[in-house]
């Protein structure tokens, strides 16, 4: 008999030992005579409980967690994968915990399930279905299930995918591109490289999706330096697409072509704005276009291109597969569908989630995310990465979702959401805000590249006590200036977390407070 074990490649995995605790294990089964297969997946999210070892039995597999090499002997003693191994790590069949069941996976639910680069897999599991369906569907066609999901991008703007697919179909050219952004920088945010690192497959599958509804026959995946990892398990999934007829010049014989090539960028946080991005790709320095024209009508070296995150895109194919109108029906209002939200910062169990729109941040923080790791009282959170709001404890009912974030004077970006406990300095924070946009600015428009600098001077100031009520004030007079010139959204956006903890913690800007330090 072989003990089947699936244990995760992803990198948060491999930080916190998996290929130690798979080594650990296949060296200890072959010492016992036991046959053992090690299947390397993607992660299931619980990031806390990483590296997590799952067995495969007839009931399905059961989770175990955290593993360390020191723990292989004592789970081999006590019959690992057995229901009543009585093992403290042993947390049982993995899709009823908590975490997990409480989930409405959709995007991500091969992620931590199949083997990355394995096509067998990912067909078994639902794969290439939607892209089944395109092919026979008129590029119309395709666009209107897009608009009838009501799927906005998943990134910072929140645009309906939709609009921006029509846009670019109605747009005459002679060549059209689709974009995949995968320059993932915001703090706090791991979605896009647990999906390519989870299930590759469904960012290509979306991606040529894309191009046959658009009528772009060539894609490009702009990939973050700092992505390693993704870059390898992407690059052959790409060459194995290829092999299989899924992308080139006859798409699974049907006739029609699309390819992608995969580019690394070279760390600037600049280059997640989309049209920093394409100039990027063009061989160019990472500096913001003006517009119009948008991309979707002079792209890409000047032609109509698709741009769109990883999230967005790798969510086309279940929309193709099941159709607009059910993955419609998860969500609230003008927020349909799921979101991937990512737990991280000062939590006790961190990670990624996929819910439908409308659950609180309550829910989130202090239900599934179990609170602060510290203990003590949360004070802050930020949602959206570092550009976002700093949201005080108050607002933890906050519903997840883009009217009610934007009402409150705030955005869900990419969903990452940051805690803080009640030790922070938000005048620390805020200071933080205006030195990440003045080391990653283009430096192109004035109001960016000067104004963050300027607002770094101010919040010192601030800090030390001096003129403390002018300062404000001429603090607020930059923030308004800077988010209403700025050629693009880091400019435009880097006031706001200093805003919100001006409006929220005024008290770390008058006078000593929790975790206040002098530079």
């Amino acid at each position: 008999m072989t003990l089947k074990l699936y244990i995760s490649q992803d990198t948060s995995a491999l930080a916190l030992g998996a290929d130690e605790v798979a080594a650990a294990l296949l060296a200890r089964c072959g010492d016992r005579q036991l046959t053992v297969e090690i299947a390397r997946t993607g992660s299931r999210g619980m990031v806390w409980l990483e590296p997590l070892v799952e067995v495969d039995t007839p009931g399905g597999r059961l989770a175990y967690g955290p593993v360390t090499v020191g723990d292989v002997d004592g789970l081999l003693a006590s019959g690992l994968g057995s229901a009543d191994s009585g093992h403290p790590l042993a947390l049982g069949p993995t899709e009823a915990l908590p975490w997990l069941a409480r989930q409405q996976r959709i995007t991500f639910r091969r992620v931590g399930v199949i083997e990355p680069l394995s096509l067998g897999d990912y067909e078994q599991h639902g794969g290439l279905v939607g892209l089944r369906r395109a092919l026979v569907l008129a590029p119309q066609a395709i666009v209107d299930q897009l608009k009838a999901s009501g799927l906005r991008g998943r990134g910072g703007a929140a645009f309906p995918a939709g609009i921006k697919w029509q846009t670019v179909l109605d747009a005459p050219a002679d060549r059209k591109y689709i974009v995949c952004n995968a320059d993932e920088g915001d703090s706090g945010t791991f979605a896009d490289r647990m999906l390519m690192e989870g299930d590759p497959f469904t960012l290509i599958e979306g991606m040529a999706i894309a191009g046959l509804a658009v009528g772009a026959e060539q894609g490009f995946i702009y990939l973050r330096e700092e992505y390693p990892n993704a870059h390898r398990i992407l690059a052959g999934a790409i060459a194995a697409a290829r092999g299989a007829g899924i992308l080139g010049g006859d798409i699974l014989g049907s006739g029609k072509a699309f390819d992608i090539d995969l580019r690394l960028g070279a760390g600037a946080y600049i280059c997640g704005e989309e049209t920093s991005l394409l100039e990027s790709l063009e061989g160019k320095r990472g500096t913001v276009r003006p517009r119009p024209p948008l991309p979707a009508v002079a792209g890409l070296f000047g032609r109509p291109t698709v741009v769109n995150n990883v999230i967005t895109l790798a969510s086309v194919p279940a929309i193709l597969a099941a159709g607009g109108d059910a993955y419609a029906g998860h969500g609230v209002d003008r927020s349909r569908g799921t979101m991937a939200f990512q737990l991280a910062g000062n939590i006790r169990r961190g990670g990624l989630l996929e819910i439908p729109f409308g659950a609180s941040l309550r829910e989130l923080i202090e239900d599934l995310g179990g609170g602060t790791r510290s203990g003590r009282p949360l004070r802050a959170v930020q949602v959206g990465g570092p550009l976002g709001a700093y949201l005080p404890a108050a607002q933890l009912d906050l519903p997840l979702d883009y009217e009610s974030f934007a009402a409150a004077g705030a955005m869900l970006g990419h969903g990452g959401i940051v805690v803080f406990d009640d030790t922070v300095d938000m005048a620390l924070q805020a200071r933080f805000a205006m030195a990440f946009c003045a080391q990653e600015s283009c430096g192109k428009c004035t109001p960016c590249r000067i104004g963050s600098t300027r607002g770094v001077e101010v919040i010192d100031r601030i800090r030390r006590g001096e003129s403390r009520g002018a300062n404000i004030a001429l603090l607020e007079d930059l923030c308004d200036t800077m988010i209403n010139t700025s050629l693009c959204g880091l400019g435009g956006m880097a006031p706001v977390p200093v805003q919100s903890a001006l409006n929220h913690f005024p008290e770390n800007f008058s006078g000593p407070g929790p975790g206040r330090t002098t530079l």
